[in-house]
């Protein structure tokens, strides 16, 4: 009797060493913020539609900050940091061309500041915007822990080592994707975040000339080379094409079916439609918006809480862009 109390004592004592191992890939919390700033999720929320309001493109930025920031090595708003003492930003990267509407990170950042200084940190602006900024596109309602730290650094230096480029093997985006505990289904629900959008005309040329990509529609070939005229586009004279001309600003399945019309703009995309290990999903999503958007929705939050920074790791910045001045 006495080593079974003993037994139960020490399993007891365990349990909360055990729990913390066993969760330890993600310390957030529901409503972190209850306390210490009650109004942030309300504010940022406030922000996001005024914003979306003024410029809709902005709705589209936020979803994709939270794949470039959470794609590498941890959701911290690494992504948001200028170049500094040499230190390269990850905007400043090939793999971040196009990205813009940064400066509204600030504007979303201010209206906290003044509500509760250095309370909320980059990261869960990151993370929340993209929430909110998915409703304002039509997408679905998800729920999201809080409790994300900034980083200090950037990761510029090894950014190619995580987030794939376009002419990527669709093998090779999937285990980046696994790398972030992220399965095939869920993988093939974010590559959907396509839905909204543009494309640079300098990221797709190369399936238009010299001659077209056979797995092309060739109407749909047609139209692209309409909106990039030629094989060396000046990457500052912003040409591009929608990703989806149905619905190009609402996240919904047209993406798949384009994909299964054979309009797929990026080479990544179509392989989505061909690859056996990926076909079966997109032709379950083109046919029901509802299953593309609870597998978006689970995998928004797989990616959300990818190895963030709690409690005393990093910092609360007082501005985005810039480590905190000791």
């Amino acid at each position: 009797m006495a080593a079974n109390k003993l037994s139960s004592a020490f399993f007891f004592l365990l349990l909360p060493l055990f729990l913390q191992f066993h969760f330890g890939k993600s310390e957030l919390q529901s409503n972190y913020y209850a306390q210490s700033c009650p109004r942030a999720e309300g504010i940022i929320k406030e922000q996001v539609i005024s914003l979306y309001n003024k410029h809709g493109n902005t709705a589209v930025s936020w979803v994709r900050n939270l794949f470039h920031d959470c794609g590498v090595k941890s959701c911290d708003a690494s992504l948001l940091l200028e170049t500094v003492n040499g230190i390269e930003s990850e905007k400043a990267s090939q793999r971040s061309f196009g990205m813009r509407n940064f400066k509204y990170v600030n504007t979303i950042k201010e209206a906290l500041e003044k509500e509760c200084p250095l309370k909320v940190s980059c990261a869960d602006i990151v993370a929340l915007s993209a929430r909110d900024g998915i409703v304002m596109l039509g997408g679905p309602r998800i729920e999201m822990k809080t409790g994300r730290r900034d980083s200090k650094e950037s990761y510029a230096a090894v950014l190619e080592n995580f987030i794939p480029n376009h002419n990527e093997s669709i093998s090779v985006v999937l285990d980046r994707f696994q790398s972030l505990g992220i399965d095939t289904e869920g993988a093939v629900a974010l590559l959907g975040g396509h839905s909204v959008g543009r494309v640079h005309c300098v990221n797709l040329v190369q399936r238009l000339y010299p001659t077209v990509d056979p797995t092309l529609n060739p109407d749909y070939a047609n139209y692209l080379k309409g909106r990039c005229p030629t094989p060396n586009p000046d990457p500052e004279a912003v040409l591009y094409a929608r990703n989806d001309r149905e619905t190009p600003m609402i996240l919904d399945n047209y993406y798949y079916k384009n994909l299964l019309n054979h309009k797929g703009l990026l080479s990544i995309d179509q392989q989505l439609a061909s690859d056996p290990t990926t076909s079966p999903y997109v032709q379950r999503m083109a046919a029901d918006n509802g299953y593309f958007h609870d597998q978006f929705a689970r995998a928004i939050v797989l990616l959300s809480e990818n190895n963030p920074l709690t409690g005393e790791q990093g910092e609360i910045r007082k501005d985005c862009r810039y480590v905190n001045s000791n």
